[in-house]
């Protein structure tokens, strides 16, 4: 058939993501080709770690995200059947889609993203900036430039999203773009009536991840400012900004929602440290990942890998979910003697996410409160500090931002925001505040990161301003035990457009 082009209308920012199916990361944590590892250092509790420029993801992030929403847009078009937006709404958003088909069930669509970053940040003792030794500095980075393109034929799904992650102004220029996603995918057991495939099998370097919602996060749709690198623990050291390459499968079975893979994860490259643990440079093992929930509310879409962070009052979602991430003998500690102490990675995660309108007042709720059981091996520590403009650093976590993010132990995030009624139809606001209580095996102080926020809503999710405060913990060593020592800040803004 002839192909046409169709711009189709959607007051897309109102939905928890953007209208289409959800969107990647950034997972924990993601990076520039410069810099590989989106998040980076890796320290036990026997010696502070130098930490370079990193993100996750996303998190870091490692930014997983990614990300557009799996919700169907809701159309305004001025004709006599679908008259235009009444006053107090935002404007129609277009989108970028080419129908394949006069039915439109078969379409590419693109979709394009930028978050832009201005911060001033309190620095971990003895950082080094542009060669100077400095408390405190600011800077604007790119934190995330992605290109998706989605294919949908019935049945059939192709999906590829690049870009590049952590562009600041001491990295390397020119950055290289890289692939995130490229996966393929295929409905075996269609639903009924328009509901979700029961089954779909598919493979490549993808994001159906294990361990929890925020594992699976989207970086277009997140309340907070970032994710908080805790949702990938295994960013760019296994993964590719929280991708695997591997198999999967996915569908919904009624309120029942599963996605399971098989992986063959990525070679950690490098060498074990004696008395640290670390990622096995040799392991070969595949990696198994589940994440399973139940919808006690509205159902959402799983057309797309990407969890949408806020529905901005949209759907009536109540979530409860768990999940895990498994590899034998992934991890190893060096011995005096030479030998390596081979140790599972075992990690598992349980949450509950809610979004929901307070009465017809326009205003919402969303929250999410999530428990890590991580094991990577003995005293596992590992300090990420995004675009982290520092080197140098005499604190237990290095240079710059950097601080105990992931660990053998205990972690517990949450969120809660509140959306605002609507101010005008250009503008609404969302405040919300973060928590992440962290118990360490290898560090005996309690870790704490408290943050809050403004979401400034121009078009929803399509553009918007946050303002960001964070307050994290700087930790040094007493003799051999790091210690929290004081607490530093750090001011931040981000502006997000996406089409």
């Amino acid at each position: 058939m002839k192909t046409k082009i169709t711009i189709l209308l959607g007051l897309a920012g109102w939905l928890g993501a953007p209208a289409f199916a959800q969107e990647p990361v950034e997972a924990t944590s993601e990076t520039s080709s410069e810099e590989p590892s989106g998040v980076e250092a890796t320290a036990a509790v026997v010696a502070p770690v130098e930490v370079a420029a990193v993100e996750v993801a996303a998190p870091v992030a490692p930014e997983p995200a990614p990300e557009p929403s799996t919700e169907p847009p809701v159309v305004h078009s001025a004709d006599a059947t679908n008259p235009p937006p009444p006053d107090g709404l935002p404007p129609a958003i277009p989108q970028a889609r080419f129908d394949l088909n006069d039915d439109g069930s078969a379409y590419v669509r693109v979709l394009t993203w930028h978050q832009i970053w201005a911060r001033a940040i309190e620095l971990n003792p003895g950082t080094t900036v542009d060669g100077s030794e400095r408390d405190w500095t600011w800077d604007i980075g790119l934190r995330r430039s992605r290109l998706l393109i989605l294919a949908q034929l019935p049945r059939v799904q192709l999906l590829l999203h690049v870009g590049i992650n952590n562009q600041g102004f001491n990295g390397a220029r020119k950055p290289q773009l890289f692939v995130h996603d490229a996966w393929g995918s295929v409905d075996v057991i269609a639903g009924e009536n328009g509901a979700p495939s029961a089954l779909t099998i598919g493979a490549g370097l993808h994001y159906w991840n294990g361990i929890s919602r925020l594992a699976n996060a989207s970086t277009i749709s997140m309340m907070a400012i970032d994710a908080p690198i805790v949702n990938w623990p295994t960013i760019e050291k296994t993964d590719q900004f929280g991708r695997q390459l591997g198999l999967f499968t996915k569908g919904q079975i009624g309120r029942f929602d599963y996605r399971v893979a098989l992986n063959r994860p990525f070679s950690p490259g490098g060498e074990l440290q004696t008395g640290v643990t670390d990622f096995r440079p040799s392991s070969a093992a595949p990696a198994l990942a589940s994440y399973l929930q139940v919808f006690a509310l509205d159902r959402e879409s799983n057309a797309l890998p990407y969890a949408t962070g806020t529905y901005l009052g949209q759907k009536r979602v109540l979530t409860i979910g768990a999940g895990f991430h498994w590899q034998n003998d992934a991890m190893g500690r060096l011995g005096d003697d030479g030998t390596v102490a081979r140790h599972d990675l075992t990690l598992f995660g349980a949450d509950v996410f809610v979004d929901h309108p307070i009465a017809s007042t326009g205003a919402a709720f969303t929250g999410y409160a999530g428990y890590y059981h991580y094991d990577f091996g003995p005293d596992y520590v590992r300090n990420v500090g995004i675009l982290n403009v520092g080197t140098g650093g005499t604190s237990y976590a290095g240079a710059g931002n950097a601080y105990p993010v992931l660990s053998t132990g205990h972690h517990v995030y949450t969120q809660a925001g509140v959306l605002l009624p609507r101010i005008s139809s250009f503008l609404q606001i969302q405040p919300y505040a973060t928590f992440h209580l962290s118990r360490a095996e290898a560090i005996d102080d309690t870790l704490s990161v408290f943050e809050l926020g403004v979401n400034w809503f121009f078009l929803g999710h399509h553009a918007k301003l946050t303002t960001h405060w964070r307050s994290r913990p700087v930790l040094v060593m007493e003799g051999q035990d790091p210690q929290v020592d004081h607490r530093a800040n750090e001011l931040m803004m981000q502006l997000q457009v996406f089409l």
